[in-house]
């Protein structure tokens, strides 16, 4: 099984690709599923019928996905690419604590919809990570802090998820440099029970080779904390926003998981429910 868990398309604000050429893509890798995860970002942003936008993106206003038309969209691509690759539903919520309301309100009206869904923290306080707006606002310490503080309080509070996404993603934007996992450890190990408690996962998102980061993401002192305390649900996505990121250093991943980590099985999910493959 070959399946990438994260995947955008222009649905998403911060895409340009159309959603066929990411499943053309998927094809021509021989990918066996694709799973389309488009961004939600209540907070910085409004639905897609709000006429009053609160984010801009190159001087365009961005709006949450589509979602009637994402929807309708990845159903055409379905029946015209059945029987070549299996397409799944799915959303990246990136949450705060203020706006899981919103985040309730959205999976229950689309929960029979929704295959996947992923829990990011993209902001704090509405601030953004990129451009880094918050972590101007306080010392690197802090933000990373504040950071883990904020996900460890979301994934608490909110249910309507499967993984947590790209869990250690101060990483990307930290412009002081890669702040030590050892510094936050117990708030991580926190985090990792919460999820563990709930039956959710983690994912190995491939973007860490594109970022050039030091470490794969989340970093391995993540990954053995996530198995020491039984995590078992684990998904591999490449986060890519362009088709010549699908898949990207699937295969480094896979061993990396596999040989070096100690972990058996990934995840693919379906009506929010998992099912594990062999690496």
């Amino acid at each position: 099984m070959r399946a990438d868990q994260h995947v955008h398309s222009d649905f998403s604000f911060d895409s340009h690709t159309p959603m066929e050429t990411q499943v053309q893509r998927g094809v021509e890798l021989g990918l066996d599923l694709m799973c389309f995860t488009e961004h939600v970002d209540y907070g910085v942003m409004r639905d897609w019928d709000d006429p009053l936008p609160t984010k801009t993106m190159d001087g365009r206003p961005c709006h949450n996905a589509d979602y009637p038309r994402y929807f309708a969209r990845l159903d055409e691509l379905r029946a015209q690419y059945a029987g070549r690759i299996t397409l799944r539903t799915g959303l990246e919520f990136g949450v705060q604590r203020h706006t899981i309301p919103q985040y309730n309100a959205l999976f229950e009206r689309y929960r029979d919809r929704l295959d996947f869904a992923l829990l990011s923290v993209h902001q704090v306080d509405d601030l953004e990570f990129y451009p880094p707006d918050f972590q101007a606002s306080c010392s690197q310490e802090e933000y990373n802090r504040r950071y883990f503080e904020e996900l460890l309080a979301v994934a608490r509070d909110f249910d309507h998820y499967a993984v947590l996404a790209h869990l250690d993603v101060m990483r990307r934007y930290d412009p002081a440099g890669e702040w030590p996992f050892e510094k936050n450890r117990d708030l991580i190990a926190e985090i990792l029970r919460t999820a563990i408690d709930k039956g959710k996962g983690i994912e190995l998102n491939t973007g860490s080779w594109r970022y050039q980061l030091k470490d794969i993401q989340p970093c391995r002192g993540i990954w053995r904390l996530y198995r020491d305390l039984g995590g078992e649900i684990v998904t591999i996505g490449s986060d890519g926003h362009r088709p010549e990121r699908v898949t990207g250093n699937f295969d480094e991943a896979t061993a990396i998981l596999r040989d070096e980590l100690g972990f058996r099985f990934f995840c693919t999910f379906e009506r929010m429910e998992p099912t594990f493959h062999k690496l």
